[in-house]
Formats: structure tokens, C-alpha cells, sequence
């Protein structure tokens, strides 16, 4: 399908490596009026390095109500929008998702670009049950409201996939020892770039790591789930 008009595209970019993106989704960055990005500095990045020249406009979680109007205004005038996250798949716990609900809402046509994502990397060379596992994004950053919500967490079956950042990830693993206990766990870091780092292993000695190693990149954690739906017994 070409790039037509009237149309918001959701596409996909690489989480690290520049060459995890598809020939589809370079062709849409080409061909449509304007891209809308999380964070303009990295998508020029990613612009630059296959010479796109496509317009290019932010649109964050500050400036959503506002610039979402404009880019609603545009779609609706027959412009086609890609919009895409500041890495991997677009909505996931990004701020697309109130775009896609008014696009959605204008019966503005929407159009999803498949691509890599952070999800799905991490849960693929994770070693945790897959048949089904639950994502839960960032908690709060509040450590009592973590708590409560790792409280929630602490019965499920499935394996658990969450967001963190490296300030709070010490903190975060503390959290999840406290009120949840010893589990398998698999912590990923800067998946696809040149300092990718998997560490498999419980919590405890994900805390031994960490505090000994200052922590830096981008997180994806899987907690394996309760044991209950696997034995026999």
C-alpha cells in the first residue's frame, strides 16, 4: 500500500540497532507529509541515516492535547501522518495512544507498520514460560504505589514483562524482593545496541549485580510467575 492521504500511520522504529527496521516503514517515512515523533533528536537520528527529508514535528506527552489538535486538523485535510514512538512500536507505554483514540473517534483511517519491539525482544531470549505473559509497562515511581501494585502482581501465573528506568531500577528490585520474594527474573539491557546485556538469574542476585554495577540504558524485566499453574502436584 502506498502512502495516501487522510491517513495516521503507526510505525514501528529500531530500539537500538538502526538496521532493525523494515523496508516498509522506510518507504511510509518517505512518502508521507510529515512525521510526528516522541523525541525529535532520536527519529532525526534514524532520518538522517537512510537520507529521509520527510517533515519532521514532536509530539510528547507535554505537548499531546495541543499538537494533537493541529495533527487531527492535517489528517482530517486529507495529510498522511506517521507518527512514531521514541523507539519500537508506537503506544506502547508511549504518548500515541490519546492521537490514536481521537483518530479513531474522526474515523480517520489508521494504518499499523510492524517492527521491532522491546516486548517482544526481551520476552524472546528471556528462558521464561511464553504460552502467555502479561505486560505491565512502568509502575509508579513512588515506592508506596509500587508496592501496592507489585502486590497485585505477586499471584500471577503468567510471566510478568515491565519497563524501568536505571535510577530507580535498584530501588525498583527491592520492591519486588520486599513484597513479591525470591523469583526467577531476567533483566535486559540496551537491547540491539552495542552494550546489549541479558542477565538471567533471581532477584536477589539481580540486586548483587546492579548494586555493584551502576546502572545505565534501557530496562525490560521479566519476572517469572507463580509456580502453582506449572507443577503437577
Amino acid at each position: 500500500m502506498n502512502a495516501s492521504s487522510g491517513t495516521l500511520y503507526l510505525v514501528s522504529t529500531p530500539i537500538g540497532n538502526l538496521e532493525d527496521i523494515t523496508l516498509r516503514a522506510l518507504r511510509v517515512l518517505k512518502e508521507v507529509d510529515l512525521i510526528a515523533a516522541e523525541d525529535t533528536r532520536q527519529t532525526r537520528r534514524l532520518l538522517t541515516h537512510y537520507k529521509i527529508h520527510t517533515p519532521l514535528t514532536s509530539y510528547f506527552e507535554g505537548n499531546q492535547q495541543m499538537k494533537g489538535d493541529k495533527l487531527v486538523e492535517r489528517l482530517e485535510a486529507g495529510e498522511a501522518i506517521a507518527l512514531v514512538s521514541d523507539a519500537g512500536t508506537p503506544i506502547i507505554s508511549d504518548p500515541g495512544y490519546p492521537l490514536l483514540r481521537r483518530c479513531i473517534d474522526a474515523e480517520i483511517p489508521i494504518v499499523p507498520i510492524p517492527g521491532a519491539s522491546a516486548v517482544v525482544t526481551a520476552a524472546s531470549i528471556s528462558g521464561l514460560p511464553l504460552h502467555n505473559f502479561v505486560f505491565e509497562g512502568f509502575l509508579s515511581p513512588k515506592s508506596g504505589k509500587r508496592k501496592r501494585q507489585l502486590g497485585v502482581l505477586a499471584d500471577e501465573e503468567r510471566t510478568v514483562i515491565l519497563f524501568e528506568s536505571p535510577h530507580r531500577l535498584r530501588r525498583f528490585l527491592e520492591d519486588v524482593l520486599e513484597v513479591i520474594g525470591e523469583r526467577d527474573i531476567v533483566v535486559t539491557r540496551e537491547l540491539t545496541k552495542r552494550f546489549e546485556e541479558v542477565f538471567r538469574g533471581n532477584v536477589s542476585e539481580a540486586l548483587e549485580k546492579f548494586r555493584d554495577t551502576e546502572p545505565r540504558g534501557e530496562f525490560t524485566i521479566l519476572i517469572a510467575g507463580t509456580r502453582r499453574k506449572y507443577d503437577n502436584t
